[in-house]
């Protein structure tokens, strides 16, 4: 096994498998106009800690995760509005709670117009965890 591979499967990415880290590298180069204007306000520390995005974590990516404060943060489009993903989505939830990782859930919409709004709730959420550290 390749050492990244190694350093890859263990730690803050809770055995990712290589095709999970495709995946993330595939989708950082193709970020949603929302995906790209949180990123703008997360991005360098601008709330106090470090954000990564598209990072895979045991068969999923993460549109943006806090390892420090295990804060995954997604960003929804219409493609989270059927059934079926709403299930998907439900069990990713339960799994990432399992892993100790905190989800904050946001629409394509809820970013593109009221992004203050939700960076607000970002920085709570961040604030919380912070006496658990």
């Amino acid at each position: 096994m390749k050492r990244n591979a190694i350093q890859h499967t263990k730690g803050m990415h809770n055995d990712a498998k290589p095709v999970v880290f495709r995946n993330a590298r595939i989708l950082r180069l193709n970020p949603t106009k929302s995906e790209e204007l949180l990123w703008d306000s997360l991005k360098k520390k601008q709330l106090g800690v470090k954000f990564r995005r598209q990072h895979p974590i045991n068969n999923f990516v993460l549109d943006f995760y806090c390892h420090s404060h295990k804060i995954s943060i997604e960003i929804d489009g219409k493609y989270h509005d059927s059934v079926e993903q709403k299930a998907k989505d439900e069990k990713r939830t339960i799994t990432l709670s399992q892993l100790g990782i905190r989800e904050l859930r946001f629409t394509n919409t809820a970013v593109e117009t009221a992004i203050e709004n939700v960076l607000k709730q970002i920085e709570e959420a961040i604030n919380k965890t912070k006496d658990k550290i």
